[in-house]
């Protein structure tokens, strides 16, 4: 199994994924704001792996706090929450994760600043425990889904790299691999910052699944030659009325997907759905650097001056999503009510 992020001598380790699949190397995080970096640097991405890396950074972030009078500390600690929540904006899992270390230190408040480290600790040490447990269940649940035989065609990288471990969209597949299905995976290129290249061919590579990697422009003739069978994807938030944020250019494959008649699941835990959040034209969408778009591994090959726009994220529609698999079961529209009832 690949280890996305665990600690190690009270350190924070994760896989850098910028490296991969060349390299695989470990950043080592000594404190909250070496986290934030790995975050907004994309050492670390995908939803649920943000997740866990947010509550490690509160854990680091808590030690470094000195004050002993619990309302120091607990001030103290709550900038530097708020400092991990604006890492990046569009993956709920991390504010959620944020807020449910803020949550213990507020239930545990009279039992002083050194219990609360210790207790914030062990809880994001379970975090990583529960997220790949609910990435098995989602994988149990979505790989009922899928024949023996089926090709799966899944954009960006929605595996182990993205969680703390087995998947979401990748563990459907791992699942059912598991099952004795034999399935087959197309994994679009994602570009810019090519998740599905890197990342997703080289997961499914260590884990003997057969993968053919494609350009993003390829997906919509492979559906119309009747070579895929369903699309399969991750989510890093989704609106109550079934709304889905993910990487950008999900949003086109589901309209090709819907245009072929190949049903389109998304997979992601329950942390990934925004309640709060009624719909998806209310989901922040992270705008990244345009150096991302005009240069490749530090070579520039775009005009200079060339204007970019680089959105991280597109939102992908309800009415293109056949359902939504989470560690409680599938998700069927409408999704308003099918999603409350899962909670």
């Amino acid at each position: 199994m690949i280890e996305t992020i665990r600690w190690k001598d009270n350190r924070v380790l994760m896989i850098d994924q910028r490296k991969l699949p060349r390299e695989e190397k470990y950043f080592v995080c000594a404190n909250y704001r070496s986290v934030i970096d790995a975050i907004r640097r994309m050492v670390i991405r995908g939803a649920p792996a943000i997740g866990v890396a947010a509550a490690m950074g509160v854990a680091l972030g808590a030690r470094s706090v000195r004050a002993k009078r619990i309302d120091l500390f607990q001030e103290r600690l709550s900038r530097i929450c708020e400092e991990i929540k604006a890492a990046r904006p569009t993956a709920v899992n991390l504010a959620w994760a944020v807020e449910r270390m803020e949550r213990l230190v507020a239930d545990h408040r009279s039992e002083g600043a050194d219990t609360i480290k210790t207790i914030l600790f062990r809880e994001s040490e379970e975090m990583l425990k529960q997220d790949i447990r609910i990435n098995r269940s989602i994988g149990r649940h979505g790989q009922a889904l899928l024949k023996d035989g089926d090709c799966v065609l899944t954009h960006c990288n929605a595996g182990a790299l993205a969680t703390g471990g087995y998947g979401t969209a990748l563990g459907v597949i791992r699942a059912a691999v598991e099952k004795g299905k034999k399935i087959r995976v197309i994994a679009d290129e994602t570009r810019p910052f090519l998740q599905g290249a890197r990342l997703t061919a080289w997961e499914m590579m260590k884990s003997d699944i057969p993968v053919t990697l494609i350009t993003d422009n390829m997906s919509g003739y492979l559906m119309y030659k009747g070579e895929v069978n369903a699309v399969i994807v991750g989510a890093d938030r989704i609106a109550a009325n079934g709304d889905v944020a993910n990487k950008i250019g999900t949003y086109m494959v589901a309209v090709l997907a819907g245009t072929h008649d190949i049903p389109f699941y998304v997979a992601a835990p329950l942390s990934s759905i925004d309640r709060d959040t009624p719909t998806g034209d209310q989901i922040p969408i992270e705008e990244r650097p345009p150096e991302e778009v005009t240069h490749f591994q530090g070579k520039r090959i775009a005009p200079d001056g060339v204007a970019v726009k680089n959105p991280a994220f597109d939102v992908t529609p309800n009415r293109n999503i056949s359902g939504i698999i989470t560690e409680k079961g599938i998700a069927l529209p409408p999704f308003g009510s099918s999603l409350a009832e899962m909670f």
